[in-house]
């Protein structure tokens, strides 16, 4: 029977715009290089595509890219260019790219059962943040369903 994250996955692969899976070999050098560990519903979606785009394909600049494995990072870093205290948590890196460089954040310092929060980082108060799912599958099951809008601002 499959599991809810594999219906989410073959939704991604029917209906929008996944990259090619990563294989093991680039998930193991993907954690070697950040120092922490996929979870299971983040291992699960990047062995089957290393990335993707939700909706429209990248070229038009879709609202939700989720970023490769190659192009995750530390969120400071990305957001404000120093690796600082300052410029948020060392334990929030990039997950999904929002245009105008807004972000998506996975927490990886505070698992919830064994699953990492979704934060939302907009551009403009970074590094203030606002938990937006518990995990990345309930994360992709909204964005899927949302028909395309930043399902966290409308509810």
């Amino acid at each position: 029977m499959p599991t809810p994250m594999q219906h989410l996955l073959a939704e991604v692969s029917a209906h929008h715009f996944p990259n090619p899976s990563a294989t093991a070999d680039q998930v193991d050098s993907f954690e070697s290089r950040v120092g922490w560990q996929l979870d299971s519903d983040m291992r699960a979606f990047y062995l089957h595509c290393d990335g993707a785009t939700l909706f429209a394909p990248r070229e038009r600049a879709p609202n939700y890219r989720i970023l490769s494995l190659a192009e995750i990072e530390r969120a400071r870093i990305t957001m404000r260019h120093e690796d600082s205290d300052t410029y948020g948590s060392a334990s929030w890196y990039t997950l999904l790219y929002l245009q105008d460089g807004d972000y998506v954040l996975v927490d990886v310092g505070h698992p919830v059962d064994g699953r990492y929060v979704l934060l939302d980082a907009f551009h403009e108060t970074y590094p203030a943040v606002e938990q937006i799912a518990a995990s990345f599958s309930e994360f992709l099951a909204k964005a899927l369903a949302s028909g395309n809008a930043y399902f966290w601002l409308t509810e």
